[in-house]
């Protein structure tokens, strides 16, 4: 959360793009927080993109025109569709880089992020910053009162109202 996932995936999908390559980007269909089909960064910047669910086929939906393929709220993917894109990249030559979640807010992976860990050929962080000043790894749900949520579905669409970021040691405390 707050560490900048979807502006860096704005920003390569620029990239490509100036040099006139194609890309394909995606943001999961339940993600609703700024409108269905749409990357948005809290900067500001925002852009229309495909949706996936877990019905997607990426092998049926990429093809080898596009220059790279993007995903953001990768955490939402299933585990055969993280095991498609790792065909699409090894097999076919698409570079796939996919932003999202590693854990969700009791510390449990989500099954796509694991996924997304043990197939990945590179791994890179962003980081973001706790309140106590260390860096941030894992998320905290909060109720309408700001008060810490230990229990609920894996899956709650939210934003700053509903999640802050924490490092392990403020994460295991509160």
């Amino acid at each position: 959360m707050n560490a900048g996932k979807s502006t860096a995936m704005l920003q390569v999908a620029h990239n490509y793009e100036e040099q006139g390559q194609t890309v394909r980007l995606f943001t999961a269909a339940i993600d609703n927080r700024y409108g269905v089909g749409k990357v948005t960064s809290r900067l500001g910047p925002q852009r229309e993109t495909e949706v996936f669910d877990a019905e997607t086929d990426f092998l049926k939906e990429i093809d080898q025109r596009i220059a790279c393929l993007l995903i953001d709220e990768a955490q939402f993917l299933t585990t055969v569709q993280v095991q498609q894109l790792h065909k699409l990249a090894q097999v076919r030559g698409i570079p796939v880089i996919t932003y999202g979640l590693r854990s969700d807010f009791r510390g449990e992976p989500f099954p796509g992020s694991a996924y997304l860990l043990a197939l990945a050929d590179d791994i890179e962080e962003l980081k973001n910053i706790c309140t106590c000043g260390k860096k941030a790894t894992m998320n905290i749900r909060v109720d309408q009162d700001g008060k810490r949520m230990k229990e609920g579905e894996q899956i709650s669409i939210g934003g700053n109202e509903s999640y802050r970021q924490a490092c392990g040691r403020c994460f295991y405390s509160e």
